[in-house]
């Protein structure tokens, strides 16, 4: 059983930035790709970026692109979103999720999730 465990948000200003952790337990070799995700109140939950923990291809909202980067510890079994420029509608529940198929940014392809980390950007 694969558990994930999201960690670091917090209330920031805008512009500036926060380090999103995922801890990862129970991972099988099947669940290779690890996404972000986030919520905000009374929205569905929105893809941010994914990596695969095998060759650490990485993926991106356009939203974000530029600003966020997803990063793995294959050692670890951890994965990372450092979030800069930090805008006000960056807000939201961020989520950590696991998928045994190469790539998606549908939260329905996912498996896993965490309990969630709230991101407050205040302007």
């Amino acid at each position: 059983q694969v558990q994930l465990v999201e960690s670091g948000g917090g209330l920031v200003q805008a512009g500036g930035s926060l380090r999103l952790t995922c801890s990862v337990s129970g991972r099988t070799f099947s669940s290779d790709l690890m996404g972000w995700f986030r919520q905000a109140p009374g929205k569905e939950r929105k893809f941010v970026s994914a990596i695969r923990w095998s060759g650490g291809r990485t993926y991106y909202a356009d939203s974000v692109k530029g600003r966020f980067t997803i990063s793995r510890d294959n050692a670890k079994t951890t994965v990372y979103l450092q979030m800069n420029s930090l805008k006000p509608e960056d807000t939201g529940v961020y989520y950590c999720g696991a998928s045994n198929i190469y790539y998606s940014d549908s939260p329905r392809s996912y498996d896993y999730w965490g309990q969630g980390t709230q991101v407050t950007v205040s302007s």
